[in-house]
């Protein structure tokens, strides 16, 4: 666990730290922390640069062999492409991970809307369109602690109602899209749609990010995501019920 108390000192906010803001962030002695950060150095989960230390390749080679990650990444990135080419803005995709949304990949261009999100960040589940995604298929247990929680106001427009915001995420289930509309930012909504493994479970969530004032609207962009969406889940092997099955069709959107 030390180990990994080193290694959790670092973070976008603080990318490079010297021995003792290592220590400090850890909370282990310097003697301790001396002798960890030298494991990592030769490991090559940590270089030395200049009396600072930072993430090493080999970790991000390590990271990158997670299922949920370099593999899902792949698989995604065509329809991903294909989406980014149809709107020229944020197009992400994202996991969950615990009560916080992971993001595994994202295209954007130079004209895009600003996001506050990056590759590998994480974000609380409820404002995003992917989160919305994730949250709306996660547990029921994961569910009632996050409504459980105060939740953050990020705009005026944040959605901040406990029962509010489980309607928002009945009707993600019962549309198979999720919006967020200005939630995060207050000049940018969001359209996402989940993203099925083989049984039908929710793996993952498609968003695309695109500015409020601009000229599409969640109803235009709704089936660009949603056939996305279908394409990412059908290459990780995921096929649609059919309707002479005799069961409800699982929206792949």
């Amino acid at each position: 666990m030390r180990t990994l108390d080193v290694l959790g000192a670092f973070s976008a906010a603080r990318p490079r730290l010297t021995l003792s803001e290592i220590s400090r962030a850890s909370g282990l002695s310097l003697t301790t922390t001396h002798r960890i950060v030298a494991d990592l150095v030769e490991w090559g989960a940590l270089e030395e640069a200049g009396g600072h230390y930072q993430v090493g390749l080999r970790l991000w080679e390590a990271a990158c062999a997670a299922p949920r990650g370099l593999a899902l990444r792949e698989t995604a990135l065509p329809a991903m492409e294909d989406l980014y080419e149809a709107t020229h803005e944020n197009v992400q995709l994202a996991v969950r991970e615990g009560l916080e949304v992971v993001y595994v990949e994202r295209l954007t261009g130079h004209g895009a809307v600003r996001v506050l999100t990056r590759v590998g960040g994480r974000f609380a589940l409820p404002a995003t369109g992917v989160g919305l995604v994730l949250l709306a298929h996660a547990p029921g247990e994961v569910q009632e602690r996050v409504l459980a929680e105060p939740l953050r106001q990020w705009t005026p427009y944040t959605v901040t109602d406990p029962g509010e915001l489980r309607k928002m995420l009945a009707e993600v289930r019962r549309t198979g899209t999720a919006v967020s509309d200005r939630q995060v930012t207050d000049d940018a909504f969001s359209v996402a749609c989940p993203v099925r493994g083989v049984g039908g479970e929710v793996l993952a969530a498609l968003s695309v990010v695109v500015r409020s004032d601009g000229p599409f609207t969640p109803m235009a962009l709704t089936p660009a995501v949603q056939a996305a969406s279908r394409s990412i889940s059908r290459a990780l092997g995921w096929e649609p019920a059919r309707p002479s099955d005799g069961r409800r069709l699982l929206d792949g959107s």
